[in-house]
């Protein structure tokens, strides 16, 4: 599936969600603190933010499906074994080894 194929799909399911809550574009648009012109552009798969995506899904009340669209995927198993249940905290980065002393500076 295309990017715009997939942008007019979102556009798409974004218009029967809000006929299903028998909204106008218009009422939508204040709900989300968008401009109507933004619903309109949204609903015929016009590129727009992910704000402001998820600004209309907001007012749609149709955020509990972020967990399935993306889950929280966690650690892999590898992963969980290699760091014996503690919780990561950030990235590794790349080991950095001290230069050899050359009787300069302190610093």
């Amino acid at each position: 599936m295309s990017n715009k194929a997939i942008l007019r799909e979102l556009g798409r399911r974004v218009r029967q969600r809000r006929l299903a809550k028998n909204l106008s574009q218009e009422s939508l648009a204040q709900m989300a603190g968008v401009n109507r012109m933004t619903i309109v552009n949204l609903e015929q798969g016009k590129t727009t933010t992910l704000l402001t995506l998820v600004q209309v899904l907001h007012a749609l009340g149709s955020l509990d499906g972020l967990q399935g669209f993306l889950p929280d995927l966690g650690p892999s198993p590898l992963q969980m074994a290699r760091m014996k249940g503690r919780k990561r905290l950030k990235a590794s980065g790349a080991t950095v080894k001290p230069a050899a002393e050359s009787g300069g500076s302190d610093w």
